[in-house]
């Protein structure tokens, strides 16, 4: 089943890819049922990719075209692309002369954070709202909430306008830049220090300022604009009668130890999820590995591994793991002894719902090492 494992985990763009992988589902037949075949394929169809354009948006409603901007002053799209069946957690690249180019956040000390394209060799291109004067206006990170920062275009008198990935059939995205290291710098990228990474979301209407104006919310990028008091999700996977069940951290001795979301701040799209372990929050993290499907771990600062497990109200203990991968999301699900997929969930203590998948920041197999341990994906909270 080595093979097979990496079959399920990978994102497979060609037919031929599926047709293998059906086959070596089949030669394991014995132990997966019709209806976890079934559930499989499906999690991971996958689609022609589609373009995704990047607007800003006028107060008169009308939209403002997104470029990268080279030193010539020559203009070049921007878009964010749908490379699988999922739209909830989009890459944005620049189109610059047939290459595909990373945009990025850039770490500094002014008070909103540049937006670039990043090229090899360090050459970096300027993202700019184009107005139909041919005016060019900013798009910077405005403000900081948890793990999420605002982008904003910004017109001469200081005006705030939203950004926002719209596909060819209507449906709208915010464009946010994301946090995965609780640092400020993510990483370094061809020389420069990166603070987030730029991604097309699920809108989450009421939290935040998805569609909220910031005049009022100039503070600067790195800081939260007020202290807020943390809120406490609730990790369950949810049975196919509908019902909740726990999700634990287990270590080695059977002590088993909560897991939760963490609401930071006043945005709830993308949440950090912990194992509270001995005083300790421990990241939660999917594991790269050769397995059927891709492990689910919490580690310690010793590089301890921790079992994510769902536990029935009967007592019965089932896996949680990465079964299959949809462009950037990976699915995780707790699966029970007949190989049925039970979807995790993050529960807020008001009743809004989450879902719990992995995320990949990179196109490469390896997102980071921690502690000696391989990363597939970082696990979050995010809307659906």
């Amino acid at each position: 089943m080595k093979k097979s494992t990496h079959f399920a985990i990978r994102t497979i763009k060609k037919s031929t890819y599926l047709l293998v992988f059906s086959i070596l589902l089949i030669g394991c037949a014995n132990s997966v049922t019709k209806e976890k075949t079934e559930a499989t394929e499906k999690e991971i169809a996958k689609v022609e990719d589609i373009v995704w354009s990047v607007k800003a948006i006028h107060p008169d409603g009308s939209t403002l075209d997104i470029k990268a901007i080279d030193k010539e002053g020559n203009l070049f799209d921007i878009n964010a692309i749908q490379d699988s069946d999922q739209d909830s957690f989009l890459n944005i690249n620049a189109f610059v002369n047939g290459k595909k180019l990373p945009v990025k956040m850039l770490l500094n000390k002014d008070k909103y954070a540049p937006i670039k394209a990043i090229d090899k060799g360090g050459i970096i291109l300027d993202i700019k709202a184009i107005t139909p004067e041919g005016e060019k206006l900013d798009v910077k990170g405005i403000v900081r909430s948890g793990n999420v920062v605002s982008i904003k275009a910004i017109n001469k008198e200081g005006e705030f306008y939203s950004v926002n990935a719209f596909s060819p059939d209507g449906k709208r995205n915010d464009v946010k830049g994301i946090k995965i290291n609780i640092k400020e710098k993510e990483m370094t990228l061809k020389g420069f220090s990166i603070y987030a990474h730029i991604k097309a979301m699920h809108q989450s209407i009421g939290e935040g300022d998805s569609d909220v104006p910031m005049k009022e919310k100039k503070k600067g990028k790195g800081k939260k604009k007020e202290e807020f008091e943390n809120i406490i999700w609730n990790i369950k996977a949810v049975t196919l009668e509908g019902k909740n069940i726990d999700i634990k951290a287990i270590d080695s001795e059977g002590n088993r130890f909560d897991v939760k979301a963490i609401q930071d701040s006043d945005q709830y799209s993308f949440m950090n999820i912990k194992a509270f372990v001995n005083g300790s929050e421990l990241p939660i993290k999917v594991l790269l590995s050769e397995d059927e499907y891709a492990p689910i771990k919490a580690i310690d600062k010793d590089g301890k591994l921790y079992d994510i497990k769902a536990i029935s109200a009967e007592g019965t203990i089932l896996d949680v793991k990465g079964v299959s991968r949809s462009g950037t999301i990976i699915h995780i699900k707790a699966i029970n002894e007949n190989g049925e997929f039970y979807g995790v969930k993050a529960f807020s203590p008001d009743g809004k719902l989450n879902d719990v998948k992995g995320i990949k920041i990179f196109d490469r197999e390896k997102e980071m090492t921690i502690r000696g341990n391989a990363v597939y994906g970082h696990v979050k909270a995010i809307t659906h």
